[in-house]
């Protein structure tokens, strides 16, 4: 029994995204949640809410019990860029690129 969560146009660099969801990849649901909710990273905070959305599709779903959910895959894809220009000195100007996420957090029973 598997409940998957998706968190789409996440305005976070996909690589900021990895770094917080390689912690907590393979822990269980009670586990991982503490563990973001202490995290001093922007996307704990974020990955936290879509975890807690797959807990939620989990119980509605398919009544799967709470204790025994372990996060089996969460995976970070890049979503579009936006593109801004920033003023720099003697008139010249350079481009930022401004990068989403799409988060996918699939939960299984162990």
């Amino acid at each position: 029994m598997e409940a998957t969560a998706v968190g789409k146009y996440i305005r976070i660099s996909p690589q900021k995204a990895r770094l917080v969801a390689d912690v907590v990849r393979g822990m269980g649901v009670d586990q991982a949640i503490t563990t973001l909710r202490f995290m001093p990273k922007k996307g704990a905070g974020i990955i936290q809410k879509v975890i807690e959305s797959a807990v939620a599709n989990a119980t509605h779903d398919e009544q799967a019990d709470v204790d025994k959910l372990y996060v089996k895959k969460i995976v970070i894809d890049g979503g579009p860029s936006l593109k801004r220009i920033r003023p720099r000195a003697q008139g010249r100007a350079t481009g930022i690129i401004k990068r989403s996420s799409h988060i996918t957090v699939v939960l299984d029973e162990s």
